[in-house]
Order: C-alpha cells, then structure tokens, then sequence
C-alpha cells in the first residue's frame, strides 16, 4: 500500500511516501517557515521524487493531533482536499504514536513529549518490541510534574523524543532509566505517520477526518474562564 503522509503539528514540516511500511521518499524541514506555503510543495517533491503521481497513491495519512493549533489545521485540511479529490481514503494518526513509530527497532517505552505550553506537555508513554508499538496509556496535556511521576514509576529503558523533548528533559531531574532521543528520531515526521496508517490500518472517508486537540485554544480557554 502506497502511502503519501504529511506532518505540520509543529515548527518542523515534512512529507513522505511510504509503501507497505518501507519509506521510499521524504522530505524533512526544521526551517520555520510557514507551513501553507511549504507543505504542499513537499508533498509534491515526494511524489516527483518517487517517480510517482496522486494516481498511484493508495491512502493519504496526516498527524492530527496533538500538536500546533494552526499547523494541525494545515495538515488535515491537505490531506483531506487530496483525499476527497482523489476518492480515496485517509487515516489521521496520533502525533505522540507516529513520534514512537521512530523507535521500531529498539527494545524500550517511548514517552512521546510535545509542549504544550504553561508548564505542561501533550505526552503518552508507548511499548517498542520486535517492531511493532503497543500503546500504554492514552494521549493526555499534563504537567512537567505529572509527567516526572509517571515516569518514575515506569521500569526498563525510556527514551523521551518529541518536539518537546529537549526543553523537557532537564526539568525532569535525574531519573535514571531515561534518556533523550538521538537528533535523527526526536522529531516527529511525516515516515513515521505513514508507517503507524499502515500498521494501524485504519483508513476511512475523508469526510471523517478531524483534528485533535486534546485541549481548547488558549482564546476559548481564556473566554471560557471569563465567563
């Protein structure tokens, strides 16, 4: 199965195609720049680059949350346009499962780490065995605080990877069975949405595909507490 996947749910981009859970192609960018006006035309270098077209896709994938408000939008509103264009299904992953798919070959519990701002991180913990990933808990925002208990009472080798990672991992003290992803697997990325599609397989009409927040905007939230 020919996947074209895409993720945008924070500062890095990327698109990639995957088949049967192999990457053929993919494109990474730590830039910055505006996601609506890159994503899109990396997607569209996958594909060139893959001596391939809309046409041979089978299923488009996109990380759908948690993440970046605006950068989630951006790519679920691609995906789905592609999908409904294309009559074709698509499948939206979870950011913090995708992110744990990098570790398919290590032996480990994935704690999947995004900042989620005030003092608190989009995270889920994950088993990594034999190639495959069986998740632990549920997508959950919780504190730096909440994070460090939970992670102390989980055993074995856990690597902390994620876009949140970095400023994480040293508000979380000494725990001595943890360490922090290598550069090359600590972001999330567009591979990995289309290799956890496919192992999932889990694709459906593009009419069904929403983001996940796991929270509300801080505008509503702070309307919200107005009122």
């Amino acid at each position: 199965m020919k996947i074209l996947s895409v993720d945008s749910s924070a500062k890095c981009a990327s698109a990639a195609v995957t088949e049967d859970g192999r990457i053929i192609h993919e494109c990474f960018s730590d830039a910055g720049l505006t996601h609506s006006k890159t994503l899109l035309v990396m997607a569209d270098d996958v594909l060139k680059n893959s001596g391939l077209t809309l046409n041979d896709i089978d299923g488009f994938a996109v990380n759908n949350g948690p993440g970046s408000f605006t950068g989630i939008r951006i790519g679920v509103s691609l995906i789905k346009g592609l999908a409904f264009t294309q009559n074709k299904l698509c499948a939206g992953v979870s950011t913090l499962e995708s992110i744990a798919n990098n570790f398919l070959s290590d032996d480990c519990v994935v704690c999947a780490c995004m900042d989620a701002r005030c003092n608190q991180v989009y995270t889920a913990l994950f088993r990594c065995k034999d190639g495959k990933v069986e998740r632990i808990c549920d997508d959950a925002a919780i504190s730096v605080d909440e994070l460090k208990e939970k992670l102390l009472n989980t055993e074995g080798r856990i690597i902390l990877a994620g876009d949140g990672a970095e400023i994480t991992y040293p508000k979380l003290g000494n725990i001595e069975n943890l360490e922090i992803a290598d550069k090359a697997r600590v972001y999330q990325r567009a591979s990995s949405v289309g290799i956890a599609a496919f192992n999932n397989n889990h694709f459906f009409k593009a009419s069904k595909l929403v983001p996940s927040y796991l929270r509300l905007p801080q505008a509503e939230r702070e309307l919200k507490n107005r009122r």
